[in-house]
């Protein structure tokens, strides 16, 4: 089972469409949703810009490549559902959302270790960051 993080806390999966491999992917258009590893080649992000969902694999907490693509597949005009999948921490919810994700995907295991009041301790992420922090001081 999975549990899906928003800024409103938990909730379940509303995605009702399928998941394809990048690489099974022969086109843009379609309406299936879009898995992407952690080592996708940049170059590549552009085939994926009109998909509905793409949901982009955190291997482990410690491996940063998804916040990178997910900032480089808004930037490319990318405006369907980002959503991370994996091993993203309640602490990193911020910087997920900052990079441009729109959800985060757990299990069960990680929602249990760290329950939704720690997630929505995060949840006001554009508020709280380095540079709020500085106009602040000012």
């Amino acid at each position: 089972m999975t549990v899906i993080v928003t800024d409103a806390g938990f909730g379940v999966d509303d995605w009702t469409g399928s998941f394809r491999q990048a690489r099974e992917m022969a086109a843009n258009d379609c309406g299936d949703g879009v898995d992407l590893p952690s080592d996708t080649d940049p170059a590549a992000l552009t085939r994926f810009t009109n998909a509905a969902m793409i949901r982009i694999d955190f291997p482990t907490s410690a491996d940063g490549r998804g916040f990178t693509l997910a900032a480089m597949l808004r930037r490319a005009g990318f405006a369907g559902r980002l959503r991370a999948r994996g091993h993203v921490l309640a602490d990193q919810y911020a910087m997920a959302r900052r990079a441009g994700f729109d959800e985060v995907e757990i299990d069960d295991t990680l929602a249990a270790r760290q329950p939704q009041d720690q997630w929505l301790a995060r949840a006001d992420w554009q508020n709280h960051n380095y540079q709020a922090r500085l106009r602040a001081q000012k």
